[in-house]
Protein backbone atom coordinates (compact mmCIF):
# COMPACT_ATOMS: atom_id res chain seq x y z
CA UNK A 1 0.00 0.00 0.00
CA UNK A 2 1.46 3.34 -1.03
CA UNK A 3 1.84 5.82 1.85
CA UNK A 4 -0.38 8.74 0.84
CA UNK A 5 -1.49 11.65 3.00
CA UNK A 6 -4.74 13.60 2.52
CA UNK A 7 -2.62 16.35 0.92
CA UNK A 8 -1.23 13.81 -1.54
CA UNK A 9 -4.72 12.64 -2.48
CA UNK A 10 -5.72 16.27 -2.95
CA UNK A 11 -2.69 16.83 -5.21
CA UNK A 12 -3.61 13.77 -7.30
CA UNK A 13 -7.22 14.89 -7.65
CA UNK A 14 -6.18 18.44 -8.53
CA UNK A 15 -3.70 17.20 -11.15
CA UNK A 16 -6.44 15.17 -12.84
CA UNK A 17 -8.82 18.13 -12.66
CA UNK A 18 -6.28 20.56 -14.12
CA UNK A 19 -5.21 18.19 -16.90
CA UNK A 20 -8.78 17.35 -17.92
CA UNK A 21 -9.89 21.00 -17.86
CA UNK A 22 -6.85 22.24 -19.78
CA UNK A 23 -7.37 19.59 -22.45
CA UNK A 24 -11.12 20.19 -22.76
CA UNK A 25 -10.73 23.97 -22.93
CA UNK A 26 -7.91 23.81 -25.49
CA UNK A 27 -9.49 21.22 -27.80
CA UNK A 28 -11.89 23.50 -29.75
CA UNK A 29 -9.20 26.15 -30.29
CA UNK A 30 -6.60 23.51 -31.14
CA UNK A 31 -8.89 21.96 -33.76
CA UNK A 32 -9.60 25.38 -35.26
CA UNK A 33 -5.92 26.34 -35.44
CA UNK A 34 -4.98 22.99 -37.01
CA UNK A 35 -7.78 23.38 -39.57
CA UNK A 36 -6.53 26.85 -40.51
CA UNK A 37 -2.99 25.59 -40.93
CA UNK A 38 -3.98 22.66 -43.14
CA UNK A 39 -6.86 23.95 -45.25
CA UNK A 40 -6.42 27.72 -45.45
CA UNK A 41 -3.90 29.94 -47.18
CA UNK A 42 -3.52 33.40 -45.68
CA UNK A 43 -0.93 36.03 -44.93
CA UNK A 44 0.69 35.53 -41.57
CA UNK A 45 0.37 31.74 -41.64
CA UNK A 46 4.07 31.31 -40.88
CA UNK A 47 3.74 33.68 -37.94
CA UNK A 48 0.82 31.65 -36.61
CA UNK A 49 2.86 28.45 -36.85
CA UNK A 50 5.75 30.10 -35.00
CA UNK A 51 3.49 31.35 -32.21
CA UNK A 52 1.78 27.97 -31.81
CA UNK A 53 5.09 26.10 -31.57
CA UNK A 54 6.88 28.71 -29.47
CA UNK A 55 6.00 27.10 -26.10
CA UNK A 56 7.91 23.98 -27.22
CA UNK A 57 11.16 25.96 -27.30
CA UNK A 58 10.64 28.33 -24.38
CA UNK A 59 11.44 27.27 -20.81
CA UNK A 60 8.15 26.76 -18.92
CA UNK A 61 9.32 29.28 -16.31
CA UNK A 62 9.45 31.96 -19.04
CA UNK A 63 5.88 31.13 -20.05
CA UNK A 64 4.83 31.28 -16.41
CA UNK A 65 6.47 34.66 -15.91
CA UNK A 66 4.75 36.20 -18.93
CA UNK A 67 1.43 34.77 -17.77
CA UNK A 68 2.09 36.30 -14.36
CA UNK A 69 2.65 39.71 -15.97
CA UNK A 70 -0.51 39.31 -18.03
CA UNK A 71 -2.83 37.87 -15.38
CA UNK A 72 -1.43 39.56 -12.27
CA UNK A 73 -3.07 42.48 -10.55
CA UNK A 74 -1.11 44.95 -12.65
CA UNK A 75 -1.64 43.09 -15.92
CA UNK A 76 -4.35 44.33 -18.26
CA UNK A 77 -6.15 40.96 -18.27
CA UNK A 78 -5.65 40.59 -14.52
CA UNK A 79 -7.23 44.00 -13.88
CA UNK A 80 -10.29 43.05 -15.92
CA UNK A 81 -10.63 39.77 -14.04
CA UNK A 82 -10.33 41.58 -10.71
CA UNK A 83 -13.07 44.00 -11.71
CA UNK A 84 -15.51 41.17 -12.44
CA UNK A 85 -14.53 39.31 -9.27
CA UNK A 86 -12.71 36.46 -10.98
CA UNK A 87 -9.13 36.34 -9.67
CA UNK A 88 -6.91 33.79 -11.40
CA UNK A 89 -3.38 34.10 -10.00
CA UNK A 90 -2.60 31.54 -7.27
CA UNK A 91 -5.76 29.54 -7.96
CA UNK A 92 -6.25 26.20 -9.72
CA UNK A 93 -7.49 28.15 -12.75
CA UNK A 94 -3.98 29.57 -13.16
CA UNK A 95 -2.63 26.02 -13.23
CA UNK A 96 -5.13 25.21 -16.01
CA UNK A 97 -4.00 28.21 -18.07
CA UNK A 98 -0.32 27.33 -17.59
CA UNK A 99 -0.91 23.71 -18.60
CA UNK A 100 -2.96 24.80 -21.61
CA UNK A 101 -0.19 27.07 -22.89
CA UNK A 102 2.54 24.47 -22.44
CA UNK A 103 0.59 21.56 -23.94
CA UNK A 104 -1.18 23.41 -26.75
CA UNK A 105 1.54 22.83 -29.42
CA UNK A 106 1.36 19.05 -28.88
CA UNK A 107 -2.41 19.13 -29.32
CA UNK A 108 -2.30 21.20 -32.51
CA UNK A 109 0.53 19.19 -34.05
CA UNK A 110 -1.25 15.86 -33.57
CA UNK A 111 -4.56 17.15 -34.94
CA UNK A 112 -2.74 18.74 -37.85
CA UNK A 113 -1.03 15.45 -38.73
CA UNK A 114 -4.40 13.74 -38.62
CA UNK A 115 -5.91 16.30 -40.98
CA UNK A 116 -2.97 16.14 -43.39
CA UNK A 117 -3.50 12.37 -43.69
CA UNK A 118 -7.04 12.90 -45.05
CA UNK A 119 -7.48 12.13 -48.74
CA UNK A 120 -8.21 15.57 -50.16
CA UNK A 121 -10.20 13.99 -52.98
CA UNK A 122 -12.91 13.19 -50.44
CA UNK A 123 -13.14 16.86 -49.53
CA UNK A 124 -13.21 17.90 -53.18
CA UNK A 125 -15.95 15.35 -53.91
CA UNK A 126 -17.99 16.65 -50.99
CA UNK A 127 -17.72 20.25 -52.16
CA UNK A 128 -18.45 19.30 -55.78
CA UNK A 129 -21.69 17.66 -54.62
CA UNK A 130 -22.81 20.95 -53.13
CA UNK A 131 -21.83 20.52 -49.48
CA UNK A 132 -21.04 23.74 -47.64
CA UNK A 133 -17.70 24.15 -45.88
CA UNK A 134 -19.19 23.45 -42.46
CA UNK A 135 -20.99 20.33 -43.75
CA UNK A 136 -17.67 19.09 -45.12
CA UNK A 137 -16.01 19.95 -41.82
CA UNK A 138 -18.53 17.98 -39.77
CA UNK A 139 -19.04 14.97 -42.06
CA UNK A 140 -15.56 14.53 -43.58
CA UNK A 141 -12.80 16.38 -41.77
CA UNK A 142 -13.92 15.86 -38.17
CA UNK A 143 -14.52 12.07 -38.35
CA UNK A 144 -11.29 11.44 -40.27
CA UNK A 145 -9.32 13.58 -37.82
CA UNK A 146 -10.41 11.59 -34.77
CA UNK A 147 -7.14 9.68 -34.52
CA UNK A 148 -5.21 12.94 -34.38
CA UNK A 149 -7.68 14.44 -31.93
CA UNK A 150 -7.33 11.50 -29.53
CA UNK A 151 -3.55 11.49 -29.93
CA UNK A 152 -3.29 15.21 -29.26
CA UNK A 153 -5.66 15.06 -26.31
CA UNK A 154 -3.73 12.19 -24.76
CA UNK A 155 -0.39 13.93 -25.20
CA UNK A 156 -1.70 17.20 -23.82
CA UNK A 157 -3.32 15.47 -20.84
CA UNK A 158 -0.09 13.65 -20.03
CA UNK A 159 1.94 16.85 -20.47
CA UNK A 160 -0.45 18.75 -18.20
CA UNK A 161 -0.02 16.13 -15.49
CA UNK A 162 3.72 16.80 -15.49
CA UNK A 163 3.64 20.58 -15.80
CA UNK A 164 5.79 22.26 -13.15
CA UNK A 165 7.69 25.38 -14.22
CA UNK A 166 4.86 27.60 -15.47
CA UNK A 167 2.44 26.32 -12.82
CA UNK A 168 4.60 27.18 -9.83
CA UNK A 169 5.02 30.75 -11.13
CA UNK A 170 1.34 31.60 -11.72
CA UNK A 171 -0.42 29.22 -9.30
CA UNK A 172 2.11 28.80 -6.52
CA UNK A 173 2.51 25.68 -4.43
CA UNK A 174 -0.34 25.82 -1.94
CA UNK A 175 -1.27 22.40 -0.48
CA UNK A 176 -4.92 21.59 -1.04
CA UNK A 177 -5.44 24.58 -3.35
CA UNK A 178 -2.88 24.68 -6.16
CA UNK A 179 -0.44 21.89 -5.31
CA UNK A 180 -0.36 19.29 -8.09
CA UNK A 181 1.61 16.03 -8.18
CA UNK A 182 4.86 17.57 -9.53
CA UNK A 183 4.72 20.37 -6.95
CA UNK A 184 4.12 17.89 -4.13
CA UNK A 185 7.06 15.77 -5.31
CA UNK A 186 9.18 18.93 -5.36
CA UNK A 187 8.28 19.58 -1.73
CA UNK A 188 9.10 16.02 -0.70
CA UNK A 189 12.38 16.03 -2.66
CA UNK A 190 13.67 18.89 -0.53
CA UNK A 191 13.43 16.72 2.59
CA UNK A 192 15.63 13.58 2.87
CA UNK A 193 13.10 12.01 5.27
CA UNK A 194 10.29 12.17 2.70
CA UNK A 195 11.81 9.91 0.05
CA UNK A 196 9.08 7.28 0.42
CA UNK A 197 6.33 9.88 -0.03
CA UNK A 198 8.01 11.29 -3.13
CA UNK A 199 8.40 7.81 -4.61
CA UNK A 200 4.73 7.06 -3.93
CA UNK A 201 3.63 10.10 -5.93
CA UNK A 202 6.11 9.25 -8.69
CA UNK A 203 4.58 5.78 -8.96
CA UNK A 204 1.06 7.23 -9.01
CA UNK A 205 2.10 9.64 -11.77
CA UNK A 206 3.58 6.78 -13.82
CA UNK A 207 0.45 4.67 -13.37
CA UNK A 208 -1.82 7.50 -14.54
CA UNK A 209 0.38 8.25 -17.55
CA UNK A 210 0.57 4.59 -18.57
CA UNK A 211 -3.22 4.30 -18.24
CA UNK A 212 -3.78 7.38 -20.41
CA UNK A 213 -1.35 6.23 -23.10
CA UNK A 214 -2.79 2.70 -23.05
CA UNK A 215 -6.29 4.11 -23.51
CA UNK A 216 -4.98 6.21 -26.38
CA UNK A 217 -3.49 3.15 -28.11
CA UNK A 218 -6.71 1.20 -27.59
CA UNK A 219 -8.95 3.90 -29.04
CA UNK A 220 -6.68 4.75 -31.97
CA UNK A 221 -6.29 1.04 -32.75
CA UNK A 222 -10.06 0.68 -32.97
CA UNK A 223 -10.27 3.76 -35.18
CA UNK A 224 -7.58 2.39 -37.50
CA UNK A 225 -9.39 -0.92 -37.83
CA UNK A 226 -12.69 0.83 -38.52
CA UNK A 227 -11.14 3.10 -41.17
CA UNK A 228 -9.49 0.13 -42.87
CA UNK A 229 -12.81 -1.66 -43.38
Amino acid sequence: MLPLTPEDLSAIGLSMKVALTATAVSLPLGFTVAWLMVFKIFRGKVLLEVLVNLPLTLPPVVIGYFLLLLLGRNGWVGKLLQEIGLPVIFTWKAAVIASAFVGFPLLVRSIRLGMEAIDFRLIEASRSLGASWHDTLITIILPLSMRGIFAGSSLMFARSLGEFGATIIVAGNIPGITQTIPLAIYDYASSPSSTAMALSLCIISIIISVAVLSLHELITGKLDRRNSL
